[in-house]
């Protein structure tokens, strides 16, 4: 199968329809049909080792008896397949009863069709988007596997769909933040914001190794927990989870910034938690109200640091990715949640990365911060900078970053020394300790990029940059300014 023939393929057919417009509604249309294949497939899978497996689809409503095409020409199309799936077919699957105590693999059926739209309005054309998604054979390992190639295309291509992609991690990332936290069969992995479930995945490839019984893998299918507000990318994740054999997947439709952190209890709370938070966002009053007064930051990132601080265990470790305003942020949310990371945990690496990692989707640069609870308060911290591989200008669509442009930072890791950069006098990797920072008024921007890249970003991000570093700035200048008020003893 040549994943990207089939998903232009399909895209081409779509866009001879007046019902949709733009990519993002192609790939929400996509992407309902490949759920239905995808399930289909698990339930042959489940009726298999289950005698008494029963579906909560209606017989008419499984993909095998209305979806397939037999060659008969007594397949639905035109007008009488888009009467089926527009008044039989999404209707009933937006209102399935849910029973408690019914399996995840079953209610997720409803709650995948709870906010996802038919756009196509030319039954014929459903006709040949759904023979074409048909004709991928799920039973084989090979086809199982590369869906995951599916939804890196699908994926990429979302860069025209707008802030629709925000949610896609380069696959190189998140297998580099997996490997370093080393997550172990027995303990939950969390993601607070999981879009398409790439960290969850990635994560499942670590662990599928480990099991070497019945019971393993029953733990294994129990292993990842994931949470995603936007109903796209939820669709995509729940699809993914059940190719990665996961039969029952704990990813719920939902903000994770909704539920009062000091409501969490030790059942609600992880080994690993391992994400990258929507940043760039901002939350009402009323979502900030769930977090003491000194984190009620206004940036959507902000309030997700706090968020994984409070549902880590006692000896849970994270990883977690977030913009260079962050480190060099002043806000008094900011400063509080650095102070915290430093009196708390133990935040011991910081991974600079170059700013075209995220290319095309945005060029703001990132940075990964590793923590963990097992000690208590962090003696020092570490940062490395990942420069540009040699050859590389910048990153790209068809150029991404890869697993091996990590392998100097792996081979750092385990093996820890400051390495000065000699021609423009500075470090690409330096220790300072908790003091040394605190004394630099939590600016964690150290072992930053020398030179800056260069990069056009779009309008929202060039705003979003001035308005991080113009507060940065005025903050510094209230705090002098209060100095030389405090000195002089009188109110300026």
């Amino acid at each position: 199968m040549s994943i990207g023939n089939f998903v232009k393929t399909i895209q081409n057919i779509m866009r001879g329809d007046s019902g949709i417009n733009g990519d993002a509604q192609r790939i929400e249309q996509m992407t309902w049909i490949l759920f239905l294949k995808v399930y289909d497939a698990k339930e042959h899978d489940w009726e298999f080792h289950d005698d008494n497996y029963k579906s909560i689809l209606p017989e008419e409503l499984r993909w095998r008896n209305w979806a397939c095409d037999n060659k008969d020409g007594k397949a639905l199309t035109g007008p009488a397949l888009l009467g089926f799936v527009n008044t039989k077919l999404f209707p009933s699957l937006q209102n399935i009863q849910i029973v408690p105590d019914m399996p995840i693999r079953k209610s997720i059926v409803k709650s995948v069709f709870e906010d996802t739209n038919q756009y196509m309005k030319d039954g014929v054309l459903l006709r040949k988007v759904i023979n074409e998604i048909d004709g991928i054979d799920f039973d084989e390992y090979n086809e199982r596997h590369a869906f995951g190639d599916i939804y890196e295309t699908i994926l990429k291509n979302l860069q025209s769909a707008g802030h629709a992609g925000e949610f896609y991690t380069p696959r190189a990332v998140t297998d580099f933040m997996v490997k370093m936290t080393a997550p172990k069969l027995n303990e939950r992995i969390g993601d607070f914001a999981c879009g398409t479930g790439g960290f969850l995945t990635s994560t499942l490839k670590v662990l599928e190794p480990q099991i070497k019984t019945v019971e393993d893998r029953e733990i294994f299918n129990n292993s990842v927990y994931g949470i995603e507000k936007k109903p796209l990318p939820y669709l995509l994740c729940i699809t993914n989870l059940l190719l990665h054999d996961i039969e029952s997947p704990k990813v719920y439709h939902g903000n994770s910034l909704e539920r009062n952190v000091r409501e969490y209890k030790d059942n609600d709370k992880f080994d690993v938690v391992i994400m990258n938070p929507p940043y760039g966002g901002t939350e009402s009053d009323g979502v900030k109200i769930n977090f003491p007064h000194d984190l009620r930051s206004s940036e959507t990132a902000d309030l997700f640091i706090a968020v994984i601080m409070y549902r880590l265990n006692s000896t849970g470790r994270a990883a977690v990715i977030l913009p260079d305003g962050f480190l060099f942020g002043t806000d008094g949310p900011k400063l509080a949640l650095k102070k915290k990371l430093l009196d708390e945990f133990n935040l011991h690496t910081i991974i600079r990365m170059p700013g075209s990692v995220f290319a095309p989707y945005t060029g703001i640069t990132t940075n990964i911060l590793f923590w963990d609870k097992a000690k208590k308060k962090t003696d020092h911290v570490w940062f490395y900078r990942v420069d540009m591989p040699e050859g590389y200008k910048h990153f790209s669509k068809t150029k991404p970053m890869k697993l091996e442009h990590f392998n100097e930072c792996i081979a750092w890791w385990n093996d820890r020394k400051e390495i000065a950069d000699t021609d423009t006098e500075t470090y690409k990797a330096k220790s300072f300790t908790a003091q040394e920072l605190a004394d630099l008024e939590y600016n964690f921007d150290q072992c930053g990029f020398p030179t800056i890249e260069e990069e056009v970003l779009s309008p929202e991000e060039t705003i979003q940059n001035f308005h991080e570093k113009r507060d940065a700035l005025n903050a510094k200048i209230d705090k002098q300014l209060a100095e030389i008020e405090k000195i002089l003893g009188v109110e300026l």
